[in-house]
């Protein structure tokens, strides 16, 4: 399940570094990710493609730690951003404004004026409001905003519901049968130039056949736009492919992206792909120390120093991570436990009912965490976040410090005598 992890010698390796010299030197909880990983994730889609116009957008919301979209910017990468605050990560890290699109429902008036000035790529836009909002911002700057229409499908993703985005009920994109009226709205705009299309039907999709359904139903459009006398320049085909976290089986990269090119091999547009998971995901991992076991009468739990404020997916999304002791040979009996944190709540829990061999104190490493790990990461309970470590080959890099108790308190203000 991971990439650019392996057990060597019975301790389990990032590339040449063993996880328990990171653990002593760093602490944890912390995040380690793979170098190696992201980039051989990234060149596998790229390299898919390499015989269309492409450009392979990395989803920022994933995983935005500067070194890591660093890591990719070197590569060539696109962005695909939703804040101004990622846009402005991307630039920090050396990414191109003119490789980013712009997605999200609620861009603010300042945030459209910043991708402006930055030239980014092109907006996707979500709703008319949105649309007609663009234009005066644009305006008002004297300047053309590049356009895409975000169109809702209705396709079943055949995922969590709460990362479905493409059915009619979710609150992302045009409605489908009112994309035509829309663009032509669009068109007629003095400060909108119309330049492609954009589909995203969710995240952590395990099979080709709703990206399929939904390219097919872009295909439909777009020959109704352009009958309509609609021009588009590209076709961004959104992001969403799953990884494996337990037993399912998602497309390799090379596989979907393939997939992608023949459903679109009789148009000529470039193509937008925007992978986020699929790229971090299981590059990175959650490292984490047993503090205290606590039999119960009804269950055994071992208590660790991650919590749901270091990784939320659990308790959200009731996600399930492989939990690995990162020394492989214990002498402890094997029990079923329930991993929790420290966190003063029922649902503050990492794994249900997992065989384990534990001692307190023992090393664990919480899996496929590269992506919505510490991004969503809080600090609940006032506990601050852990660090976040990039290892290439046997070389370490602190890509974000431990923070400390003084920095969750910066910027807050006793009241006035």
């Amino acid at each position: 399940m991971l990439a650019g992890f392996s057990f060597q010698g019975g301790v389990l390796n990032a590339e040449g570094v063993a996880l328990p010299e990171l653990a002593a030197e760093f602490g944890t909880p912390c995040y380690v990710y793979s170098r190696q990983a992201i980039e051989s994730r990234w060149r596998a889609f790229d390299a898919a493609l390499a015989a269309r116009r492409r450009l392979v957008c990395y989803s920022v919301k994933a995983n935005s730690n500067l070194a890591v979209l660093n890591i990719l910017a070197r590569l060539g990468s696109g962005f695909d951003i939703v804040s101004a605050g990622e846009l402005q990560r991307v630039i920090r890290a050396g990414g191109e404004p003119g490789k980013v699109v712009f997605s999200g429902v609620g861009k603010r008036p300042d945030e459209m004026a910043f991708a402006l000035e930055q030239g980014i790529k092109c907006f996707n836009v979500e709703s008319a409001g949105e649309l007609l909002r663009l234009n005066a911002v644009a305006a008002d700057l004297h300047k053309t905003a590049p356009v895409s229409l975000r169109v809702n499908p209705d396709i079943d993703a055949e995922t969590h519901p709460h990362i479905s985005t493409g059915l009619r009920e979710n609150k992302f994109g045009v409605a489908f049968e009112l994309a035509p009226a829309l663009y032509q709205e669009a068109a007629a705009l003095e400060h909108i130039e119309v330049v492609g299309i954009d589909c995203h039907i969710g995240s952590q999709i395990i099979n080709l056949r709703p990206f399929k359904d939904a390219l097919q139903r872009l295909l439909g459009l777009i020959d109704r736009l352009e009958d309509g006398g609609i021009t588009l320049r590209h076709i961004d085909v959104g992001g969403g492919l799953g990884i494996r976290y337990r037993e399912e089986a998602p497309p390799a990269a090379e596989e979907y992206a393939r997939a992608v090119a023949e459903c679109l091999a009789d148009v000529a547009h470039e193509i937008i792909l925007e992978p986020g998971r699929a790229i971090v995901g299981n590059a990175g991992v959650l490292l984490t120390r047993v503090l205290y076991l606590n039999a119960t009468p009804c269950r055994n739990f071992a208590v660790v120093d991650a919590a749901m404020n270091d990784l939320i997916r659990p308790a959200l999304y009731d996600g399930w991570h492989e939990i690995r002791r990162v020394s492989e040979a214990s002498d402890a009996e094997e029990l079923v436990y329930d991993v929790v944190g420290p966190i003063c709540e029922t649902a503050d829990f990492l794994a249900r009912e997992r065989p384990l061999r534990l001692r307190q104190g023992d090393l664990l490493a919480i899996c496929s965490t590269g992506a919505y790990g510490f991004i969503m990461a809080s600090n609940y309970n006032s506990r601050p976040r852990g660090a976040e470590l990039i290892v290439d080959g046997d070389q370490i890099h602190e890509a974000r410090r431990r923070e400390t108790i003084a920095d969750l308190m910066r910027g807050e203000c006793l009241l006035p005598a």
